[in-house]
This record gives structure tokens, C-alpha cells and sequence, in this order.
């Protein structure tokens, strides 16, 4: 099997995966998962794909990883993760997509106002 590349994003954040047979490891940004996602929440994130269709020590993962907080960039890889597994393995798609793993969260932050303090948020009105 080739190397197997894909893209995942969210919010500002970038993924982009290099998945190949192997053992299992996950390097992200020439390191390790575990040290790069010390929160076992977002390494748990990362894996869900992984888990799910039980491949998560069949595959070898190289990611570049870049934007964003640290959230946006779990659930970047999560989706980039997916795409690589359905690129290989076609028929995984709708086990995936019921997960919810293939759909790219589009929410991202609304931009501020001229003449605002926030996006939405409006100066105190004072009537007199």
C-alpha cells in the first residue's frame, strides 16, 4: 500500500495527513501524540475514526499540523483521519458519516464590527 494523503479542517486550524501501513503511531509535527495532545480527551478525538473501524493498529499516521487551538486542531485531524481511511477503504464511508466524522464543521469566528467591541456585542446605550 502507497502513502495515503488527506486534508481536514476546522475552524483555523489544518491537518493535513500522511497515512501508510504500519504500527499504529500517530506523529504529529515530528512528535508523538501523546506529547503533542497531553489531554487524553483529544488524543481520545484523534482515535475516534481509528476506533471505530478497529484499524488503529494497522496504520501508521504523519500529520502537519497548523492554526488554531488546540480543539480546532483535534477535531481538524479527526476529519483528516477519515478522509485518509475512506480514500483507502471506500465502503468504511457510511460507518463514518453515521459517526458523524465525515461532515467538516463549518462554524468558525464571525468577525468584528466597525464601531463595536465584539462581533455582536454593543456598547452600553445610555438614553441621557
Amino acid at each position: 500500500m502507497e502513502v495515503v494523503n488527506a486534508l481536514g479542517r476546522r475552524k483555523r486550524a489544518v491537518a493535513r495527513v500522511f497515512v501508510s501501513e504500519g504500527t499504529g503511531k500517530i506523529t504529529i509535527n515530528k512528535r508523538d501524540l501523546a506529547q503533542y495532545f497531553p489531554s487524553t480527551i483529544l488524543q481520545y478525538v484523534v482515535k475516534q475514526p481509528l476506533n471505530k473501524l478497529e484499524v488503529a493498529e494497522k496504520y501508521d499516521i504523519k500529520v502537519n499540523l497548523y492554526g488554531g487551538g488546540f480543539t480546532g486542531q483535534s477535531q481538524a485531524l479527526r476529519l483528516a483521519i477519515a478522509r485518509a481511511l475512506v480514500k483507502i477503504n471506500p465502503e468504511d464511508k457510511a460507518t463514518l458519516r453515521s459517526e458523524g466524522f465525515m461532515t467538516r464543521d463549518s462554524r468558525s469566528v464571525e468577525r468584528k464590527k466597525p464601531g463595536q467591541p465584539k462581533a455582536r456585542r454593543r456598547f452600553q446605550f445610555s438614553k441621557r
